[in-house]
């Protein structure tokens, strides 16, 4: 088995990102080329710990799971770090949506379980990235 540089729930938000998924054994196929090995049953408990469901014919992540029924706190660390504290399970997700916002002030994010670090494209934009963050929060993502 090779080794991967990411977890599985990354690969599994990052194939729903990228392509239209009918079928969870196409996405089992398409993490066992990444190198995961799992079953389907596997598959199914990370989906639904995800919020995946398949909506209109194809498995995507459900847009109510990040809504601020979910809660987060937010804590500025000068110079250049921003901590999004949230529920258990949810913070990969959050961040690749944050990613994929094309939020000006947001270089990148680094996400655990229920942490991310969001670092600012330089040290005088974290407020502004502060900002952004609060108005995406808001708004669900």
């Amino acid at each position: 088995m090779q080794i991967v540089p990411m977890n599985l729930d990354e690969a599994i938000l990052r194939h729903l990102s990228r392509l239209d998924i009918t079928e969870q054994g196409d996405l089992l196929e398409l993490l066992r080329r990444d190198g995961f090995d799992l079953t389907l049953s596997t598959l199914s408990r990370h989906m639904k710990k995800l919020g995946v469901r398949k909506e209109e014919g194809r498995y995507r992540r459900a847009a109510p799971a990040l809504a601020p029924s979910h809660p987060y706190t937010l804590q500025k660390i000068p110079p250049t770090l921003l901590i999004l504290k949230t529920t258990p399970g949810y913070a990969q997700a959050m961040a690749l949506a944050l990613d994929q916002a094309g939020l000006p002030a947001l270089a990148g994010t680094l996400a655990g379980d229920d942490t991310i670090f969001a670092a600012p494209v330089s040290a005088n934009m974290l407020d502004r990235l502060e900002i952004e963050v609060r108005e995406r929060l808001l708004r669900g993502l």
